[in-house]
């Protein structure tokens, strides 16, 4: 599902030239595992003669077994080897000469054609001793280092594929009171479906009969299952209880939720980011000086009067160790892990930048309501300041505005309107005032349902004994340019909050609340909750100033918004975090989307970040590392000490190196 570097760049350029060229990326890699698993065994299979007809295998085990014509016998084995075993690297090198970008499969391809060549002038009469074992030894151990990589790259990529099987192939449509089973990819909008106990949820949408408890976990990390009744919204791919209950579909397959995450953990597993530009450069580097030295190297041992067979070993041995195959692979197959690992804990990543920069953040600012509380306002008070209003009538009324909005203080309003059985009258000419509240035509009457705010700025007087706790959120309704009452609704604190902030002094962040909410409210929920500061009573264009401020005291600033409201101050932010955006994932401005607006999945992001970035920075040490010691014990550095590296062993150490890079990647893992 992703595009990887280096030894990936070959399977692209073959698959451009391939007839398989429509298959999805996972069925190319399941197909070219196959295709190295088969050339090696092949290989494996012509190893024990080619190692028996050997010149020096023969002297070694002290053994005579030469007859006529079995130099003959050698060479067309070693031929078959070289052809059928090396076509993958002999095409890959034509690829990348046609391309420009010498790489690893240059450095191999040219490698076993100097090995083969020089051993087949021997045969055919050139004075010395051929290296066809080495040849054969080193081509083997190549396809089996490829066929481990591939194996590690489609583990990488299998996260994806798993969220991509999450949304199931069928699914039961209700047309005129009788099921029909259609395949999932057919549902339009407003389509009513049935979801069976068990079964998978084929498409977003609404709850429009029945009620269950749904898993939701592969979607948004969260383990525990969720009540869903009628009105709610649910995921496709998550998995339904005990219950039965119809949905209304809200949209198409591709337009789902899960489709945009797959497009979206898709999207950021090809993006490059500045490690990974690193990691490229390196690996370019690489190749340049694989050429360089292996030709040094050469000239260093064939000049110095040593066998031009030695020299030729030398070389070999220098420019298959110099293969950036880890170098290629340390960053992709970490960010292939991490990008699915983490859509899989409803961490969604937009930009890989914003990701890895995460480990620099010093500050994190966090919106308040439905981030560090639950977000579900109830009434707790009624206070009419108008003796022909009753409350009642006070949340009548205010519950005709709040009707079109989906702000948790709406909800709390409609709650409340729902449980005194109130029947809610029609708004017309609805408005919304910026960060102030709401106005509409209700009944005739003009009314508006505001904030402190917007009495302070219009200077408006509070009601007569007007008192509200230090954890209420008040709005105050006004109809027809009369103060008519207020109410006031309380938000609880999550559970996670206190934890998540607790964690973060312990990595050194700050964090800060950001709030529209008046200052008593922050003041209290800052202090309960034990963070840095609070800034209150701010409006959504104001929010971008605050984080402009703290920017320029120089702290490198993560903001948490809903991605709406908060858009100019996300985009502002060094690190734009998006919650609770449930299915609107695409039109959000930040970089990175949680999915659940849970204040320790803010936590685990930093966390996991940083993760991330240090097992890319241990994999690109490694494989940088590894060449740097390698290197001069391949060209011979301890030649007179008695230490000398083979092709073969050469092919081995590159192999164990790329196996520890992809182990060191898989062993990636998000923090719950």
């Amino acid at each position: 599902m992703t595009k990887m570097p280096g030894d990936m760049d070959h399977s692209k350029k073959q698959q451009d030239q391939n007839p398989h060229k429509g298959m999805s990326e996972h069925d190319h890699h399941a197909m070219m595992i196959t295709d190295f698993k088969k050339r090696f065994y092949v290989v494996l299979a012509l190893t024990i003669p080619i190692m028996l007809l050997s010149t020096m295998i023969q002297r070694f085990m002290g053994v005579n077994w030469y007859f006529t014509g079995s130099s003959y016998i050698l060479f067309v084995m070693s031929t078959v080897v070289f052809i059928y075993g090396g076509w993958p690297f002999l095409t890959g090198l034509i690829s990348e000469v046609k391309a420009k970008t010498p790489g690893m499969m240059f450095l191999i391809g040219f490698a076993i054609t100097v090995a083969y060549s020089y051993s087949t002038a021997i045969v055919f009469g050139l004075k010395g001793m051929d290296f066809f074992w080495e040849l054969d030894t080193l081509i083997l151990i190549m396809l089996l280092g490829h066929w481990i990589e591939m194996r590690s790259v489609m583990g990488a990529s299998n996260e994806l594929e798993l969220l991509v099987q999450l949304m199931p192939a069928d699914a039961h449509l209700v047309m005129n009171d009788k099921v029909h089973d259609v395949k999932t990819d057919t549902l339009k909008e407003k389509d009513i479906i049935l979801i069976k106990p068990g079964e998978k949820v084929a498409a977003d949408g609404i709850i429009l009969d029945g009620e269950s408890y749904l898993n939701e976990s592969m979607l948004t990390g969260e383990s525990k299952p969720v009540k869903k009744v009628k009105g709610d919204k649910v995921i496709a791919g998550s998995i339904n209880g005990n219950g039965s209950f119809k949905v209304t579909v809200s949209h198409g397959a591709k337009d789902s939720y899960l489709s945009q995450v797959v497009k979206l953990v898709d999207d950021a597993q090809k993006s490059k980011s500045q490690t990974q530009l690193l990691a490229d450069t390196a690996a370019k580097w690489l190749t340049i000086i694989a050429l360089l030295t292996g030709i040094s190297t050469f000239l260093f041992w064939f000049l110095t009067g040593h066998p031009l067979s030695f020299a030729m070993e030398r070389m070999v041995t220098v420019v298959v160790i110099c293969c950036p195959h880890a170098l290629g692979l340390a960053v992709p197959l970490v960010v292939a892990k991490s990008t699915a690992l983490a859509a899989k804990h409803g961490l969604l990543i937009k930009n890989r930048n914003a990701f890895e920069d995460s480990r620099k953040i010093t500050t994190v600012v966090f919106d308040k309501t439905g981030t560090l509380t639950v977000g579900k306002f109830e009434v707790s008070k009624v206070v009419s300041s108008d003796k022909d209003i009753k409350e009642n009538e006070l949340v009548r009324l205010a519950s005709a505005l709040e009707q079109n909005s989906e702000h948790p203080i709406a909800t709390g309003i409609l709650q409340k309107a729902k449980d005194l059985k109130i029947t809610v009258p029609k708004a017309e000419n609805f408005k919304a005032i910026t960060g102030m509240g709401v106005e509409a035509t209700v009944e005739g009457k003009k009314l508006l349902v505001v904030s402190p705010g917007y009495l302070k700025e219009n200077k408006l007087a509070l009601p007569e004994g007007f008192t509200a706790d230090d954890t209420e959120t008040v709005v105050f309704v006004i109809i027809d340019k009369k103060l008519a009452g207020y109410m006031a609704l309380s938000d609880k604190i999550r559970s996670e909050s206190a934890e998540a902030i607790k964690v973060l002094k312990q990595e050194n962040i700050k964090s800060i609340l950001l709030t529209g909410d008046n200052s008593k409210v922050a003041a209290s929920v800052s202090k309960t909750l034990g963070m840095d500061s609070f800034i209150a009573e701010v409006l959504p264009d104001q929010k971008l100033k605050e984080i402009k401020a703290l920017q320029k005291k120089g702290e490198f600033v993560a903001m948490t918004g809903d991605g709406v409201n908060d858009a100019p101050a996300l985009a502002q932010a060094d690190i734009g975090i998006a919650v609770g955006s449930g299915s609107d994932i695409a039109a959000a401005t930040a970089g990175i989307v949680l999915v659940n607006s849970n204040p320790k999945d803010i936590v685990n992001l930093i966390l996991f970040g940083k993760a991330t970035y240090r097992k890319m920075i241990q994999n690109l040490v490694w494989a940088t590392g590894y060449n740097v010691i390698a290197l001069p014990l391949a060209a011979g550095v301890l030649y007179n000490q008695g230490i000398v590296l083979s092709p073969a062993m050469g092919a081995a150490l590159m192999t164990v190196s790329t196996v520890v890079v992809a182990i060191n990647a898989s062993m990636l893992k998000v923090k719950a």
